[in-house]
């Protein structure tokens, strides 16, 4: 009965590692968020290009999405796309010329400034570029979209 039970939670977390976070951004101006999959639903509140989600359901033609607030709501997928972008959490948030602690800043961001995600680097560390072309690292606890 042990064994079986150890099987049971090892196929249970081996589950959750395959299963990755899905995260995108908005490719439209403006998308509008709903409180259903259907336009017919009630109109939440809006949200910007490039902003950065957390698809949580799919449902035909429909993202269930959770933005960096927390905040689940619905919108149509073809508002949103494969490019991943990473929105500043922190009160501010550096960019540095390595993934070190020690590496010096290139640029600072404020709070809720996206970023394009490039790739993962060290732990804790994302390679990003903001919109002005600097390119860098950044701290994972001062984003959102990881």
């Amino acid at each position: 009965m042990w064994r079986q039970a150890i099987a049971a939670f090892a196929l249970i977390g081996a589950a959750g590692t395959a299963l990755g976070l899905d995260f995108r951004s908005v490719e439209v101006p403006v998308a509008i968020l709903y409180d259903s999959p259907s336009q017919k639903g009630k109109k939440l509140y809006l949200i910007r290009s490039q902003t950065p989600v957390e698809v949580v359901v799919r449902v035909e033609g429909w993202f269930k999405v959770r933005d960096a607030e927390g905040t689940m709501a619905w919108v149509e997928a073809r508002n949103v796309g494969e490019r991943r972008t990473l929105v500043v959490t922190a009160p501010r948030a550096e960019i540095r010329q390595s993934d070190k602690a020690d590496a010096p800043v290139v640029s600072e961001l404020d709070k809720w400034v996206v970023v394009d995600f490039l790739e993962p680097a060290a732990p804790g560390w994302a390679r990003v570029r903001h919109r002005d072309g600097t390119t860098g690292y950044v701290r994972s606890t001062q984003v959102w979209g990881l």
